[in-house]
């Protein structure tokens, strides 16, 4: 994302944070939605053949690609009986022009972190269910996440888009002893289904699911992240400029609906939420 500060943005992203602005004041957006709209979302899993779960979602022209492989490791010293997981995240060249080929860049990894932090303080995945052998011997599921087109806001369809993968992803069954039971497969546990909502600010006025020029002219925004029960499971900042105090609580409320909204066609789509 480009976000500045708006004093450090040019003159024409200026006028476009003015028009942008002015078409909030009358409930309006710049490509005709309402400002507690987001775009519309299409949810596809098993996309890929050879991964153990993968999903492919689409908000707008935003698409999302996640894939998920698992191993088997030794779990963390400090966490004997769970298993492992982690989230790596890539924003593709060929979706941006903004993208550059190379390791991720700090956007890149801020998303990896925001899905983390989503999954895990959501407590998606009773991880206790991942650990085979106490100590020795656990599942380890590796979540790639792949941003095939950006045009605004890739951390919604991100986090939907893993868990999407996460809860149709099938794994090899294996005995309390290790060994791999042939021909079984077992479903990757699932406790919760956190899912997220981006809010961006322009002056006092709110919008849910910016496109890629609201992105560029807002005066911030922040990623609200909540589990099945409505509790705020993690926050994330993602520009410069401030939050004004009287608009938390809007926020929190705005977010909570549009996940309200998310969360009810991932449930009819994948099956659970």
């Amino acid at each position: 994302m480009s976000f500045l500060p708006l004093k450090e943005k040019s003159f024409t992203v200026k006028i476009m944070s003015e028009k942008i602005y002015k078409l909030l004041q009358q409930g309006k957006r710049i490509d005709e939605r309402s400002p507690y709209e987001f775009r519309k979302i299409t949810i596809q899993t098993n996309v890929v053949e050879k991964a153990n779960g993968s999903a492919l979602v689409s908000m707008g022209s935003t698409r999302i690609l996640t894939g998920i492989k698992v191993e088997l490791g030794t779990p963390y010293s400090d966490r004997p009986n769970e298993g492992v997981f982690s989230v790596n995240a890539e924003l593709l060249p060929l979706a941006s022009k903004s993208f550059e080929p190379g390791p991720p860049d700090e956007r890149g990894i801020e998303l990896a972190r925001v899905v983390d932090r989503c999954i895990r303080e959501g407590k998606a995945i009773d991880l206790e269910k991942l650990c085979i052998v106490p100590g020795k011997t656990a599942y380890v599921l590796y979540i790639d996440i792949y941003v095939l087109d950006y045009d605004g806001n890739y951390f919604d369809p991100a986090v939907i888009s893993a868990m999407a993968a996460l809860a149709t992803c099938t794994m090899p069954k294996y005995s309390a002893t290790g060994e791999k039971i042939e021909g079984e497969y077992i479903k990757v546990p699932i406790r919760d289904v956190p899912l997220s909502s981006t809010i961006g600010i322009i002056k006092d006025k709110l919008l849910v699911d910016p496109c890629l020029v609201e992105e560029d002219s807002l005066d911030t925004s922040v990623v609200v992240c909540m589990d099945s029960a409505s509790n705020v499971v993690a926050i994330q900042k993602n520009s410069p400029g401030h939050i004004p105090l009287s608009l938390v609580e809007s926020i929190i409320d705005v977010a909570e609906e549009q996940i309200r909204k998310i969360r009810a066609q991932f449930k009819e789509v994948v099956g659970v939420g």
